[in-house]
């Protein structure tokens, strides 16, 4: 497809990102935390560490890798953290030392846990103490030989570490960890052994970042140094002209963990020089509340759950926004109703982006100073898409068909599966996203749902996400999430859950609602109230735990 989207680029962005100065995310460190010493590079439960403090966090915790746990080059080093100021540490600390990093929904259950330690074939983990009951029971089934048990309270300065501990003691949450194999990582930063400089390059993977397994069991995209670095180095190309070096403060209440906040906050925004606050637990909003309310941030990374619920307090709407710049919303769509009550209260527009494992993640982005517009953006530089139908001959603009990508932020393939690798790409290279989308004439690419998710009623094509969108609408109504159910009739009905704030609420009300802007086979038959939907950990709506109510 040829390139019309670069005719709308902003001015100050070129349509390729050239060469990537650095060889790895180990470079990248070091420019960094050189360039930037005596900044604040995280915050987090009011304490901090500036570029050069986490600089010699981070070596020595490499140093123990490489000293104490025979750690070589194809060594896998999971992180089961909540973002606390250990994960970076513990992150950076890895590829110090040569490894390769599988990061670890720490809310996961044993069962998940055995699957994902299992398939990577990690041998050392980093574990925060409240979650190592779940690791215990299948520590012996894994090749896990080497645990290192972070605690909260790790990291904080004095004061706060008193406060929490004893906060911790007197709730009766502290943990105390009957186990003969493991090591404290307070222990690790009073090693006095030195860091062995490591030598990577671009093709060496950098992660197993495990998909969100919405359908079956997950699968582990192979990222490489150049994968991360060429998306770091296409997200600073775009937001360049926005941002100052130095001088940002990042709101990051996304874990970790998940490659939205890991690669735009955690590595595109320390390559900025910019102070990450990291905000442990985002569902406690009075405390993230505080944390806005006592923080002069520039920038926030959300998902539509997250905008919404701060929404919800008018305490937001208390807050000094003067500083804020911009914020960007990823992981799931983001709602016009949200984006528009968002600009009301904050001044501030939501820029809507679209990525996914397997790309790094970011693959478009809407331009910062424009309105919301409801699209996922332009595709980034360097980024070629094309629109297939389901012979994968390639649709006209305007026309739906699946998205498909090429470009350096890419993932090699899926780790140790090579059918699913196969099936992932189009024979001429292209990664297939399973996403339904169009291209308009000036280049902005418009999501119109997962192909899994696609209902297919009466003969008709209906997006869920078209059904949640317009009831979001309702004055009454929260969130919505669709689903389709076998039909004799029409192939599929569709049943919708429905999230209320008004009690006195009907379903007749909301089927009369959809009669006014809906098509008459897009209209629910069935609809269920819930108190709420269920979600994944970054807010996106599970809708196989939905057909399972």
């Amino acid at each position: 497809m040829e390139k019309l989207w670069t005719k709308n680029y902003p001015q100050d962005v070129s349509d390729t990102i050239g060469e990537i100065e650095n060889n790895s995310l180990i470079d990248l460190f070091y420019e960094a935390t050189t360039k930037y010493s005596d900044n604040i590079a995280f915050s987090n439960i009011k304490s901090s560490l500036t570029f050069n403090q986490f600089k010699k966090h981070a070596e020595k915790f490499g140093s123990f890798l490489q000293n104490n746990c025979n750690l070589n080059k194809n060594t896998k080093v999971a992180i089961m953290l909540p973002n606390l100021m250990t994960y970076p540490v513990a992150l950076f600390g890895s590829f110090l030392a040569g490894a390769t990093v599988v990061n670890v929904n720490p809310l996961f259950k044993k069962r998940e846990l055995e699957d994902i330690l299992i398939d990577s074939e990690a041998e050392i983990i980093i574990v925060l103490d409240k979650f190592f009951d779940e690791l215990k029971p299948i520590i012996n089934k894994t090749k896990i030989n080497h645990i290192i048990v972070c605690k909260i309270t790790d990291l904080l300065n004095p004061i706060m570490k008193l406060i929490v501990g004893t906060v911790l003691f007197y709730k009766g949450e502290t943990k105390k960890i009957d186990y003969q194999n493991i090591t404290h990582f307070n222990e690790i930063l009073k090693s006095s052994t030195k860091l062995i400089p490591v030598k990577l390059n671009g093709d060496d993977i950098a992660f197993l970042q495990y998909t969100g397994g919405t359908t079956g069991k997950s699968k582990a995209a192979v990222l490489t140094h150049n994968n991360l670095l060429s998306n770091i180095e296409q997200l600073n190309s775009w937001i360049n002209s926005y941002v100052i070096e130095g001088k940002e403060i990042i709101i990051t209440a996304l874990p970790l963990y998940h490659i939205f906040s890991l690669t735009v906050n955690c590595l595109t925004f320390f390559k900025l020089g910019a102070e990450n606050v990291l905000v442990t637990n985002p569902r406690d909003l009075k405390s993230f509340l505080k944390i806005l309310k006592s923080t002069k941030f520039t920038v926030m990374t959300a998902v539509n759950t997250l905008f919404n619920l701060l929404l919800t307090s008018s305490d937001f709407k208390k807050i000094d926004f003067k500083h804020f710049k911009f914020s960007v919303g990823g992981g799931m769509a983001v709602l016009k109703d949200t984006a528009n009550k968002w600009k009301s209260i904050t001044g501030t527009n939501i820029t809507q982006g679209y990525g996914l494992t397997e790309t790094s993640p970011v693959v478009t982005i809407n331009i910062i100073s424009d309105e919301f517009n409801g699209t996922i953006g332009l595709p980034l530089p360097s980024t070629s898409i094309s629109i297939r139908n389901e012979k994968g001959i390639e649709v006209n603009i305007g026309e739906k068909g699946e998205l498909c990508i090429k470009g350096p932020q890419v993932m090699t393939g899926y780790w140790k599966n090579d059918i699913e690798t196969k099936n992932a790409f189009t024979k001429d290279g292209f990664f297939k996203t399973g996403d339904i989308a169009m291209i308009n004439d000036d280049g902005f690419i418009k999501i119109v749902d997962r192909k899994k998710d696609m209902i297919i009623s009466s003969g008709f094509n209906v997006y869920p996400n078209e059904i949640e969108d317009y009831l979001a609408t309702h004055d009454d109504i929260i969130e919505v999430g669709a689903i389709g159910l076998p039909d004799k009739n029409r192939g599929e009905s569709i049943k919708i859950f429905v999230v209320s704030k008004n009690p006195n609420l009907t379903k007749s009300e909301i089927i009369s609602y959809c009669k006014k802007g809906l098509t008459i086979y897009k209209i629910p038959k069935t609809v269920v109230f819930v108190e709420e939907l269920p979600k994944s950990n970054v807010g996106k709506i599970l809708r196989r735990k939905l057909r399972e109510l």
